[in-house]
């Protein structure tokens, strides 16, 4: 099982756990066990749609033998009034999975759709939009993957994955030079292949990366984008570029103009809200 579907059944499982502790009491005393039922997940909201692989993989956790039926795929458009998929399951399986369907695809959607405005602006630029670890604690893998489905890239996952090298940790560590020197070295003895990336706050810090090397992308925070353009001029393609730092949809595309290869940006997640769904029982017979 890879990386996300291991990480995803984990979520799930603990996710229902919460939610239904020692019992759902509500539909235990009311829906006899065994009863079937249908349901449909009612779009109230325009925009891009999110997360109903993983309302199928939680309808699935709790009663593999469901059947669901997709009528909209993860990253398409939706419009008011659509349905997204239909469920057939026992009634208590879908009372129980409803919320937890409902909060994650009401978050992904609204995700993935500011995410695909971002996106939009990029378009016949050489830049990519990525994601920042400006998440929710226990939810990232699900708003990483709504940046994903919006057109965007996800970035390191978590701190395990790629080293970077921020402002206080060039600051505790006594200086760029030195920090890039650890990293490097930490890298060759103990994890070979794991990519370093340093940020920059001036182009003396930038000048400073380019005179020891040892890096595979250099981070420019907080540049506007007149000192972004001399940094990469400075670079000459020698290392990725990242601009980070006060970036959002009304100077995206002044960043891209400068042949940034990636954009940052935190706000895809942050900023983003819920978009408008329901799940709604179907009557009549199956």
């Amino acid at each position: 099982m890879d990386f996300y579907n291991q990480q995803l059944a984990i979520l799930i499982k603990n996710a229902l756990a919460e939610d239904i502790g020692d019992g759902d009491h509500s539909t235990l005393s009311s829906i006899p066990a065994g009863a079937k039922g249908r349901a449909v997940l009612k779009v109230k909201e325009k925009g891009v749609i999110a997360g109903v692989s993983v309302a199928e993989k939680i309808f699935r956790t709790m009663q593999p033998d469901c059947r669901f039926n997709f009528f909209k795929k993860d990253g398409e458009q939706m419009e008011y009034g659509e349905i997204a998929f239909e469920v057939e399951a026992d009634i208590q399986t879908i009372l129980q999975c409803e919320r937890l369907v409902l909060n994650c695809m009401q978050r992904m959607s609204g995700i993935a759709t500011l995410t695909r405005k971002y996106v939009d602006r990029l378009k016949g630029t050489r830049s990519k939009l990525l994601d920042t670890r400006k998440t929710t604690p226990n939810f990232r893998l699900l708003e990483k993957e709504a940046v994903r489905i919006g057109g965007g890239v996800n970035h390191r996952f978590g701190l395990f994955d790629m080293i970077m090298l921020k402002d206080n940790h060039i600051d505790y560590c006594g200086g760029i030079e030195k920090a890039i020197e650890k990293a490097y070295n930490y890298v060759q003895k103990n994890k070979p292949g794991l990519l370093i990336e340093v940020e920059t706050r001036s182009l003396d810090d930038v000048k400073k990366v380019m005179a020891i090397g040892k890096v595979n992308r250099i981070m420019l925070d907080n540049f506007s984008p007149q000192l972004l353009a001399e940094a990469i001029e400075i670079i000459q393609g020698q290392y990725e570029t990242e601009a980070s730092g006060g970036i959002d949809l009304n100077n995206i595309e002044a960043y891209a103009a400068t042949g940034v290869d990636f954009i940052s940006c935190g706000a895809i997640i942050h900023h983003a809200g819920g978009l408008d769904l329901s799940l709604k029982a179907v009557l009549g017979k199956l």
